[in-house]
């Protein structure tokens, strides 16, 4: 059966099993290798406050939030562009 992907669509290499994470829009169990990691920002006050805020100096903290994706999910909103088939393996 010919191979679609050089890495079989995972980034596990040869370190055995991966442990599994839920995907942020569906839930479905996706292998953390396989799947699709966004980190943003939040920030935690609102947008005018917080101009206000950094006018007079202070410091405001904004935590990164990590999310993962399922394949399907990361190409279904667009954070995911599909490739051409030429372009999904090295072929030598």
């Amino acid at each position: 059966m010919p191979k679609k992907r050089k890495s079989r669509g995972r980034a596990k290499g040869g370190k055995g099993h991966s442990d599994y994470v839920h995907c942020s829009k569906c839930g479905s169990l996706v292998p953390r290798d396989k799947a699709k990691k966004f980190t943003s920002r939040v920030s935690l006050v609102e947008h005018s406050l917080a101009k206000e805020l950094r006018a007079t100096g202070t410091y405001i903290s904004s935590p990164k939030t990590v999310k993962y994706y399922c394949v399907s999910c990361a190409v279904h909103y667009g954070l995911v562009k599909v490739r051409a088939r030429k372009d999904r393996r090295s072929y030598r």
